[in-house]
């Protein structure tokens, strides 16, 4: 049983350590001067930002094979990791298509991505809730 409470206990860390990137990420758009320096600062955490995820995914998977049961929480788990990985991938997409040049498409970017990660936060926060309930 000890083994289990270790891949809990390494999963539930592994998803503080993601909320902590997406704060990061969040704060480095709301503080950001200038497009240039947050789009070098995003495009160097897009890689740390996906491998947290997939390690969540994969302690995740680790935790609800060694339980044998597919239970509500677990349900709403995979979806979530799903829909933060697509969702981080269109913001990516819509921040490397700008130019130097596009002032406006900047000043547009910022408000989507503080959305973006907003949201993401919030999809966290509130699957991290859910399973604390179920």
């Amino acid at each position: 049983m000890e083994l289990m409470s270790d891949a809990i206990s390494t999963h539930v860390y592994t998803i503080y350590l993601f909320l902590a990137i997406m704060i990061f990420n969040l704060y480095s758009v709301v503080s950001a001067t200038e497009f240039i320096k947050l789009s070098k600062r995003l495009r160097f955490m897009t890689p740390i930002y996906h491998m947290s995820n997939a390690i969540v995914i994969y302690t995740g998977a680790i935790v609800a094979a060694y339980a044998h049961a597919f239970s509500f929480t677990i349900g709403i788990m995979i979806p979530a990791a799903i829909f933060l990985l697509v969702i981080e991938i269109k913001r990516y997409k819509k921040m490397r298509v700008i130019k130097t040049s596009d002032i406006q498409l900047q000043e547009e970017f910022i408000v989507y991505a503080k959305k973006i990660y907003t949201i993401e936060i919030m999809v966290l926060i509130s699957v991290y809730i859910l399973s604390k309930v179920f």
